[in-house]
């Protein structure tokens, strides 16, 4: 059953991202979720701050493509591989995201390479959302 939920949840993350429309987000957050920011050593606590920093993102990147999906045996946990451009800079990196019974995202984690587009993405991501995000450590 929390398989079901969580692939549901993946199934609506996709099309928001598709649509670049994240207006319901907060529905597939766990108030208390955290937020694993590629470019910070302290994670994010909230829904709130994960919902800011996934919004903003959508807009920063271009040429944005999830490529492959990967879920736990309990379907609790996924792997998403994208590939992405910021400022120039080619980028690959892959969502790690927990999900709590009711299929809701608990930990969303961001990992990326090369460290030229991971210095791009937290450049702009800082201008963007910087000061608001400190607010959530």
């Amino acid at each position: 059953m929390a398989q079901e939920k969580a692939q549901a949840t993946i199934k609506r993350w996709h099309k928001m991202v598709a649509s670049k429309d994240l207006e319901a987000l907060h529905e597939i957050i766990h108030p208390d979720a955290m937020f694993r920011s590629p470019v910070a050593h302290t994670p994010y606590q909230g829904r709130d701050a994960l919902a800011l920093a996934l919004s903003t993102v959508i807009n920063v990147f271009e040429d944005f493509t999830y490529h492959r999906e990967f879920f736990t045996d309990d379907g609790k946990n996924a792997t998403l591989e994208f590939s992405a451009h910021v400022g120039g800079k080619q980028l690959k990196g892959v969502d790690l995201i927990k999900f709590n019974d009711d299929g809701l995202i608990v930990e969303f984690e961001v990992m990326i390479r090369p460290a030229s587009g991971l210095m791009a993405l937290g450049e702009e991501m800082g201008k963007r959302v910087g000061a608001k995000l400190s607010e959530f450590k």
